[in-house]
């Protein structure tokens, strides 16, 4: 049970790991345009606390055995301050102080949580409060992809749903989920079997509409740039881009 419990940690800090990687062509793109275009910078941050929560809920004073994911949080924690900190550096004005304000938002409440965990709880009660502020922010990183989902119903095309991101957004939650079960852990299991059967929906939304990648009539013409850059972690402009596959409306840009 404990070698099983440790490999499908490995597996899941794998592919956690592709995920976090996958807004790097979006972020080659800003840095090459010096532009952050109309892409939000909201999901990065977001992915920056739920990263945060969860490599502190896995630490071994608030929750044994959970050691592997710290590591792979706190190495997304890392990533994503980096992509934050890059979309605030290319931001117009107004965007980079939302965002800003956003970034030293999301430090505050995980300094806070931090502190009142240390400072005010402890054994169990801890856990329990670290866990459930884990569990909310995890949830909400994984639901991030539905706006896509309900484009792809929409236009009976998958043109923004990428095959890979959804098959590694299916395999990083499953993974993840049977970490938790096997470490006897709701907090891991229960957002990250919530992360699963979201995959589990991309990929059969993808059997059933991936051979109509032209967006239902919309013009072909777009760039594979903009396929490749607008669905990354559910980071993808789905108002603009639902407005992009109107006929009258050319497809502009789009995100991984």
């Amino acid at each position: 049970m404990d070698v099983a419990h440790f490999l499908f940690g490995i597996f899941g800090n794998a592919t956690a790991l592709f995920l976090f990687l996958a807004p790097t062509i979006t972020f080659r793109r800003i840095i090459r345009s010096k532009s952050t275009e109309e892409f939000s910078g909201i999901p990065y941050v977001m992915t920056l606390l739920n990263c945060l929560l969860s490599a502190w809920y896995g630490l071994p004073f608030v929750s044994p055995n959970n050691i592997l994911v710290s590591t792979i949080n706190g190495t997304g924690a890392v990533i994503e301050s980096v992509y934050a900190l890059i979309f605030i550096i290319y931001a117009p004005k107004k965007v980079k102080a939302k965002i800003l304000g956003l970034f030293t938002f999301v430090l505050t409440v995980f300094a806070a949580i931090a502190l009142v965990s240390i400072v005010a709880l402890h054994g169990h009660t801890r856990k329990l409060f670290c866990g459930l502020a884990a569990t909310i922010f995890s949830i909400v990183m994984y639901a991030s992809p539905l706006s896509i989902m309900r484009l792809v119903i929409k236009t009976k095309s998958v043109e923004y749903m990428p095959f890979f991101l959804s098959l590694f957004c299916f395999l990083c939650g499953t993974s993840w989920f049977i970490f938790g079960l096997l470490g006897h852990d709701p907090f891991v299991a229960v957002p990250n079997g919530f992360g699963s059967a979201l995959g589990t929906l991309q990929l059969i939304l993808y059997a059933i509409y991936r051979n109509n990648k032209s967006g239902g009539g919309a013009a072909k013409t777009s760039k594979t740039t903009t396929v490749d850059e607008s669905v990354e972690m559910g980071n993808g402009k789905a108002h603009q881009q639902e407005k992009q596959l109107q006929p009258t409306a050319p497809p502009q840009d789009g995100f991984v």
